[in-house]
């Protein structure tokens, strides 16, 4: 193996193996990059008030409060409880209200901001047929579902 041609052979070979695994490997990276982050929710604050009806509660809000009328919010509270809440728009000072929509609160459970995720329109509305139950006679796509005897 001390040809000359030989070890240009080899050399070339080692340099096009890992020029080939590179593209790949860029390619996923920009998908990776083009797909958008899945955001995460956010604390704003801790329940400070649940009247005795525990139809809505008070939050008290870490910060300026800034969650939009109607927004959703849920709660975490030991032994994973959690719950759903509703902004109402009422807020004076660090306190805001919220209607409990479903779920468990207690005093102190902490409050995220749920955000937003909008919805993309890449994704073809499914099919009038695909929505349909089959029909018992026929099965799916019109075929017969017993096995023919021949």
């Amino acid at each position: 193996m001390n040809h000359p041609a030989c070890a240009g052979v080899l050399a070339l070979a080692f340099l096009l193996v890992p020029a080939c695994g590179l593209p790949s490997q860029s390619k996923e990276k920009e998908e990776e990059d083009t797909k958008p982050a899945s955001p995460s929710p956010t604390l704003v604050g801790r329940i400070a008030s649940l009247p005795a009806d525990r139809r809505f509660v008070l939050i008290q809000s870490y910060g300026g409060w800034s969650a939009p009328v109607d927004s959703i919010l849920t709660t975490r509270g030991p032994d994973d409880r959690t719950a759903n809440l509703k902004v109402t728009g009422e807020s004076l000072g660090q306190f805001a209200a919220a209607d409990i929509q479903s779920g468990s609160v207690e005093i102190g459970d902490a409050v995220y901001l749920q955000p937003v995720i909008p919805r993309t329109q890449d994704a073809p509305p499914a099919a009038a047929t695909d929505a349909l139950p089959a029909d018992p006679k026929t099965g799916p796509k019109g075929e017969d579902p017993t096995p023919e005897n021949n």
